[in-house]
């Protein structure tokens, strides 16, 4: 029953074990102690204070990350926009000239058939001459092969003349 009830001796000894402990912790240790847990919070501090500015930093960067992203998308799609529409206008462009170049190109040869034509017809026109003549040349020649027929044609001719 020693421990459950201690004598006063133990229990002075005991007291005084845990003064002269205490006085060497409180002169050597607690000093170091305190600083080191003093400096131990105020590095949790300074290490939250720097998350919580991280944390910060890294919203704002990835706000400005969106907002570049946001202006590269709409740089994008206004260069799209104008290319589209350069495009269309050189294809406009090119329908243009296309049809401009047919025009001219229909234009020409309905000129040069024209001109084919008028000088087939030229052509036509000279080839009949030319038959008529043969043609009137042989019907003289038969007609006038007498001499009867020769005296006939020159009076009848001269019956004209003296009319007019």
């Amino acid at each position: 029953m020693g421990l459950v009830l201690p004598e006063y001796g133990l229990l002075f000894w005991m007291v005084l074990t845990f003064g002269i402990v205490l006085f060497i912790l409180k002169k050597f240790a607690w000093k170091p102690i305190l600083s080191s847990l003093k400096e131990r919070e105020t590095s949790i501090e300074d290490a939250l204070e720097l998350a919580k500015k991280t944390r910060d930093e890294m919203a704002k960067l990835q706000a400005d990350n969106e907002k570049i992203l946001a202006e590269a998308r709409q740089q994008r799609e206004e260069l799209l926009k104008e290319a589209r529409v350069v495009r269309q206008k050189m294809i406009d462009e090119a329908k243009d000239k296309a049809k401009e170049e047919g025009d001219k190109m229909i234009a020409s040869a309905r000129q040069a058939i024209e001109n084919e034509k008028s000088a087939a017809i030229e052509d036509m026109k000279i080839a009949i001459v030319a038959m008529s003549v043969q043609i009137a040349e042989k019907i003289l020649k038969k007609q006038l092969e007498d001499p009867k027929s020769q005296q006939d044609y020159l009076d009848t001719y001269l019956k004209d003349v003296k009319l007019n």
